[in-house]
């Protein structure tokens, strides 16, 4: 006999607790931009017309830098399969680092937003520009610090063989990286949303 096909409750009680707890936070974070995008429309409308606004180039320029940076995130889980931890690492650690370009670009994209007259004194619709990137931004350090901390293990098992070997074969170390990787392509998502929000808004 065929087994009955799990409930979407069965599954998610079959879930790992750190898989739960992550997909549980990322439906809380996809409300919170929801409602945050929701307002910023609201506050926009009939608001944003001869404002002569010009999206700042470094939010385009970052806009780049996530897309690349899904890319070298989606390189992770073929790296650990190959069981080529350099590969892994380097992956991982560029990743980092362009997670750090895309965040000092959104902090010079607030930069070219004061220079052009949009702060927080302004225009409700101008201040979410800030909350957005800036809520968006809080979201991705989270993910940048645990990629740090996880570029220090794995420097520290490359010196040893038995622990390299220990966590290529380790299922775990696989799920925490698909679970990093799952959350950094919905912060890709998410900011790709926010920035074409952004553009057809104003």
């Amino acid at each position: 006999m065929e087994n009955p096909k799990e409930t979407w409750f069965q599954k998610i009680e079959n879930m790992h607790p750190y898989q739960t707890l992550m997909y549980l936070g990322m439906f809380g974070s996809g409300l919170i931009f929801l409602f945050m995008t929701v307002a910023f429309l609201a506050s926009a409308t009939g608001n944003t017309e001869g404002m002569g606004f010009k999206m700042p180039k470094s939010f385009i320029i970052s806009t780049f830098v996530i897309i690349i940076s899904g890319y070298t995130v989606s390189k992770m889980l073929l790296h650990y399969k190959e069981e080529s931890l350099f590969k892994l690492k380097n992956s991982l650690l560029s990743t980092f680092l362009l997670g750090i370009v895309f965040t000092i670009l959104q902090i010079l994209g607030w930069k070219e937003l004061t220079l052009i007259g949009i702060d927080f004194q302004g225009l409700p619709s101008g201040s979410f520009l800030y909350v957005l990137s800036g809520i968006h931004i809080f979201h991705l350090l989270g993910a940048m610090v645990f990629a740090l901390i996880m570029v220090a293990k794995y420097n520290k098992t490359q010196k040893d063989e038995i622990k390299h070997l220990l966590l290529l074969t380790n299922p775990y170390e696989k799920m925490k990286i698909q679970l990093f990787t799952t959350y950094w392509h919905f912060m890709d998502v998410i900011w790709l949303l926010l920035f074409m929000t952004f553009v057809l808004t104003f």
